[in-house]
């Protein structure tokens, strides 16, 4: 049996690895620390910001426009199509603003309360701070106005081109005295996304949260190696898979209890995500076949990140019914999963 992706996977798949990430960050800064968390926000966002920045500004028809105004329109934009608030005020060629009003996507829910301000602020540094460097513009920084983690209603700054050289440490700068202007939005452009389809832009913000996950992966494993991130990523995803099983099996209308239903759960969430997956019983188990890994191809993550994913699924079947066992093979073919009492 064949599973189709549906707007409901959407929704589950958009709302797990949202919580994932967050997840892993709240679990480096109590088990690792707050400098080793703010490692992992700077090199995830800064590994995000070398794949999507550039390629992103001209997808979205924003390479022509002065540097400060292209790049607070492209958060703009871009988060805005993740599903993420965001709001953009262009003073003038040289200055403008973005801002993240609350709830804050990245950090949802009570998770805000645990986040130090340094790993927030790593996020700036890690992708607005780079920004003028990738342009080639070296007078190009960020000015921070603004944190939530620290009270502030939204996360703000602007872009700004000081018209000279700027240094390293000027590249992201903070300003809590400044406040960003109203937002207006009559006054700023917008996507056709506005005329998309719900399932067409659901599809779009499950691509966003992949995107997190896609990335984090990598991350770890360049900073921690595979034994730390097999064994922390893989705690926050069952954590993860734990509390949102819940929330996840209602979106996709699945009720607790058999290994089949949760065969239907796992199989609809991997083709929301892209994959072509079949269900089969098979001596006295329900198996799953996915043909290949769609979300870490070319990656080649290894065996020890695929365990950590895995136990988001571990910890859902945990509340599915604490019974029934998963049990994975991952391979160049792709992933097989057999799930048994």
């Amino acid at each position: 049996m064949e599973i189709e992706p549906s707007l409901a996977g959407y929704k589950a798949v958009a709302r797990l690895y949202n919580a994932l990430m967050t997840g892993l960050v709240l679990t480096l800064v109590s088990r690792k620390g707050e400098d080793a968390a703010a490692q992992f926000v700077f090199g995830h966002f800064r590994r995000q910001h070398l794949e999507k920045f550039l390629p992103g500004l001209k997808k979205l028809g924003l390479d022509h426009l002065p540097d400060a105004v292209a790049c607070a329109q492209y958060h703009y934009f871009s988060n805005a199509l993740g599903g993420v608030k965001t709001e953009f005020m262009p003073e003038n060629d040289r200055k403008a603003w973005v801002r993240y009003p609350p709830p804050r996507w990245i950090w949802q829910g009570t998770a805000i309360c645990g986040v130090p301000a340094k790993v927030n602020e790593a996020m700036l540094h890690g992708w607005h701070g780079h920004n003028g460097v990738s342009l080639g513009n070296p007078c190009l920084g960020f000015v921070c106005t603004g944190q939530t983690v620290e009270g502030a209603p939204g996360l703000e700054g602007y872009y700004f081109d000081y018209g000279r050289e700027i240094s390293e440490s000027e590249r992201v700068r903070f300003a809590p005295d400044e406040h960003a202007p109203d937002f207006d939005a009559t006054k700023v452009p917008k996507l056709d996304s506005a005329s998309w389809p719900d399932e067409r832009l659901k599809r779009v913000e499950r691509a966003y949260a992949m995107e997190y996950v896609r990335s984090l992966v990598p991350t770890m494993l360049d900073l921690f190696g595979p034994d730390v991130t097999r064994m922390e990523l893989g705690r926050a995803a069952r954590l993860i898979g734990l509390q949102f099983y819940d929330e996840t099996a209602a979106l996709l209308g699945i009720e607790p209890g058999s290994a089949m239903q949760f065969a239907d759960y796992l199989g609809r969430i991997a083709a929301a995500q892209g994959e072509h997956v079949e269900i089969a019983k098979e001596a006295g188990a329900v198996v799953l076949r996915q043909r290949g890994w769609k979300l870490m191809a070319g990656l080649e993550p290894g065996k020890a990140a695929f365990r950590a994913w895995n136990t988001l699924w571990e910890g859902a079947l945990a509340v599915h019914n604490r019974h029934l066992r998963l049990d994975a093979e991952y391979g160049n073919d792709g992933i097989i999963w057999r799930i048994t009492r």
